[in-house]
């Protein structure tokens, strides 16, 4: 099996070659179309529970002619609007999803959770989104979501990124975030793996982890349907009908699909890399770009089980505890954007293309080392979508009455819960208005 270690160093030497190549891994390509399905590392997504036949069966269930709010997209951030507008009180919501919940972005994701931001805003909001995940989703509806608490680690090279860091652990005990400031030596001390020779110190959060974004998506859909929503999957939407009031504004008043249309006031676009599309449906500009994200999953490590999840920023690399090995990611400088975005992608994968990928791997070795070494069991790349300044577009569309947005959230939705919710509650006074 390949090495992190043999990729970088080849790599080096040959710009267009691939660790997987000879080794029984198919070679990495450019090419932006949508590859054959590979093996993940979640045992069980929402798709392997679900009759294959589902899609040519059309709906999951019927259409209601009506409803007061239509939330468009099954993933991550459709599940929880939908959930936290049916706690909210807000009566006649339906998600529609054009194949099956998860099977976008969501279900590849890595469902990191750091709560510390900063932003005392979204501090707050992760504080509550740890709550739902690891404690209030499962007492209401019995499902577990994933929920593990390792910890997280965030890493510091410069003196400058360890000051920052000593102004989040200020604000997170504001919030009530447990946090601490290592040392080198404390560092080394929790995390016996990890190269602190080059570090000024560390941040470290005891109460953050992981999620299964799969478990979660299920535990939301239970929840909310517990409370009157409906969920309707296989029901792709093909238009959004619009009209202009006695006072000159735009509207919505109705979502089209391919079964049949339901009269609403207010629509969610939650549809991910798939927004900018159902945007244009309704004459509505969606800024943001569809950008393959990747990560490779190790061979087992030794002595790294129950280490806590690193994010060194200025690597710009993260390590995710996976069981008994590493999720080993990052961020780009020239990432491969999604040029053509199909509305045909469903639980499918891209290659990976170690020419881009590679400027990870220096950064992974040099943090653990031991990474020099091991092998390389999976590798996934899928679609994610960013927006030009990394914020995310949450609210109502200038442009048109009753059109809001919940996407754009770069590769954190997973673990955003309740970004939308102060824009949820202004969507539920709408409704007592329209």
């Amino acid at each position: 099996m390949a090495s992190l270690s043999r990729a970088l160093r080849v790599a080096a030497a040959c710009p267009r070659w691939s660790p997987a190549r000879g080794l029984g891994l198919r070679p990495p390509t450019r090419a932006a179309s949508p590859t054959a399905e590979k093996s993940v590392p979640y045992q069980q997504t929402l798709k392997d529970a679900q009759d294959p036949s589902a899609v040519a069966r059309g709906p999951s269930r019927p259409l209601p002619s009506t409803a007061n709010v239509v939330v468009i997209g099954g993933g991550s951030l459709g599940c929880q609007t939908l959930y936290h507008l049916a706690k909210l009180g807000v009566s006649g919501a339906v998600l529609l999803e054009r194949e099956r919940l998860t099977s976008g972005t969501t279900w590849h994701t890595a469902g990191l959770l750091w709560q510390l931001r900063p932003s005392d805003v979204e501090v707050e909001l992760l504080a509550h989104t740890r709550r739902v995940v690891s404690r209030e989703l499962e007492e209401e509806t019995g499902l577990h979501t994933g929920w593990i608490q390792n910890g997280g680690l965030f890493i510091a090279s410069n003196r400058q990124r360890l000051d920052e860091y000593k102004r989040l652990m200020s604000l997170g005990k504001a919030y009530g975030v447990e946090s601490h400031v290592l040392s080198p030596a404390e560092t080394k001390a929790l995390y016996p793996l990890m190269n602190v020779d080059d570090l000024y110190g560390t941040l470290h959060v005891p109460h953050d982890g992981t999620v299964d974004p799969a478990g979660t998506c299920t535990a939301l859909a239970r929840a909310a349907t517990a409370r009157g929503a409906q969920v309707i999957e296989n029901c792709p939407v093909t238009g959004i009908r619009v009209r202009t009031d006695d006072f000159g504004a735009r509207r919505v008043t109705a979502v089209e699909t391919e079964h049949g249309s339901i009269q609403t006031p207010c629509v969610v676009n939650c549809a991910g890399v798939w927004a900018s599309a159902v945007g244009r449906m309704a004459g509505v500009k969606v800024p943001l770009v569809a950008m393959h994200h990747a990560y490779v999953v190790t061979e087992r490590i030794e002595g790294i089980q129950n280490m806590p999840n690193v994010r060194d920023h200025d690597a710009s690399v993260y390590l995710r505890l996976q069981g008994d090995a590493l999720s080993v990611g990052g961020y780009e400088a020239n990432p491969i954007f999604w040029e053509e975005v199909s509305d045909k992608f469903a639980f499918g994968l891209f290659d990976l293309d170690w020419d881009v990928f590679t400027q990870h791997i220096e950064g992974a070795i040099n943090r653990v080392p031991v990474l020099e070494k091991t092998g390389i069991k999976s590798t996934v790349c899928g679609p994610e979508s960013f927006t030009p300044d990394h914020k995310p577009l949450m609210g109502e569309a200038p442009e048109l009455r009753g059109f809001f947005l919940g996407c754009g959230f770069n590769s954190a939705a997973g673990v955003l819960l309740v970004t939308l919710n102060s824009h949820l509650s202004l969507l539920s006074v709408c409704l007592l208005f329209k």
